[in-house]
């Protein structure tokens, strides 16, 4: 998809839609500061966005689909009702971003640092993160089910209720995580770190495979061993 290059500067609301209407074709952005800008309710579909620092910017109801985000700093932005179906994010700062009643169906987190993200109440058929930073972040009701997680920290999060049937846990933390409600049935958990989970939070995990020395972390507080 063509797109016309805005490169450097910094911008608010009022000079993105004096371009929009100099510009038929989305715009990429390459390291543009739009830090505290109010951009509500704009339909940005398929923009780029590289290098751009974002902090507290406000896409709250905007049209996103079909996004790239490459190395921005967007700690505190808010997502929050926004459609970003199939968005693509990458290698970005979005520590305590607000994506609540977001429409995010096939969109891609890779290498993102998203501590403290709320992502309550969102649609996420499809939905995938990969080697990312999600501690603390608010993950509650979110479909995981199916999915092969890699390099992921899950650790003091908030995963209750959501759906690990038959996910993969490769190289991840659940450490100290709230999984009430969740499903793990058929989940592979031998590739997690279960610290902080005792023995009567075992069944949480029911229907789910866990490898020896996980199965002894859990009983060695009865003073068991498993052989």
């Amino acid at each position: 998809m063509q797109h016309t290059e805005i490169d450097g500067g910094a911008l608010q609301r009022d000079a993105l839609e004096d371009l929009i209407e100099q510009h038929r074709s989305p715009l990429r952005l390459l390291g543009v500061d739009l830090s505290g800008a109010d951009l509500s309710r704009m339909q940005l579909d398929h923009w780029v966005f590289e290098r751009c620092i974002l902090t507290q910017t406000s896409f709250l109801g905007s049209r996103l689909e079909g996004t790239q985000w490459k190395s921005c700093r967007a700690g505190h932005a808010i997502f929050e009702a926004a459609n970003l179906l199939e968005a693509q994010f990458s290698s970005c700062d979005l520590n305590n971003t607000r994506w609540q009643r977001s429409k995010l169906s096939q969109a891609n987190f890779t290498q993102c640092k998203l501590t403290g993200a709320n992502f309550t109440h969102c649609a996420s058929l499809g939905l995938s993160f990969s080697e990312s930073l999600l501690n603390s972040a608010f993950l509650s009701g979110l479909s995981f089910t199916r999915t092969l997680l890699n390099n992921l920290d899950f650790s003091d999060s908030d995963l209750s209720d959501a759906d690990f049937r038959k996910a993969e846990l490769v190289d991840c933390s659940l450490a100290h995580a709230r999984i009430n409600g969740a499903n793990f049935a058929g989940a592979d958990l031998r590739g997690a770190d279960l610290s902080g989970f005792r023995l009567n939070d075992a069944k949480l995990f029911k229907g789910a495979v866990i490898s020896k020395a996980q199965a002894s972390m859990l009983l060695s507080e009865l003073g068991l061993s498993v052989a």
